[in-house]
């Protein structure tokens, strides 16, 4: 699966992700930190990246439509340290089939379960 870490994500979960054997690259590598969302979200449909962040901006599956993107994995924890992050985002990657039910959806992962509103 070829994703994007936002700027809120741990560079750490690449090469989590990369030893998964997922493509995956960084808001960071690209010099995006501090770009308008909007400009991100269009890098990020350009590459044709399923994308990882915190940010609440993305949440509105009204704007985000499944099946209208590669997908987003929004992360909702109550206390997001860098490890907690990294260990959830690992975790969840590890125990699922990504590429298979999660390519075009919105997925919220809280602290103790995943929402996953598949393509319509």
């Amino acid at each position: 699966m070829k994703s994007k870490l936002d700027e809120n994500i741990p560079a750490a979960v690449l090469s989590d992700l990369s030893e998964l054997g997922h493509d995956s690259c960084s808001v960071y590598q690209q010099g995006l930190k501090g770009t308008a969302d909007s400009q991100l979200w269009e890098t990020v449909q350009a590459e044709h990246r399923f994308f990882i962040t915190q940010d609440l901006d993305f949440s509105d599956t009204l704007k985000f439509r499944p099946g209208a993107h590669a997908g987003i994995l929004l992360i909702r924890l109550r206390e997001p340290g860098r490890l907690k992050l990294r260990q959830k985002i690992k975790d969840l990657f590890a125990n699922k089939s990504t590429e298979d039910n999660w390519y075009g959806a919105f997925i919220v992962l809280s602290d103790h379960k995943i929402r996953i509103r598949a393509v319509e």
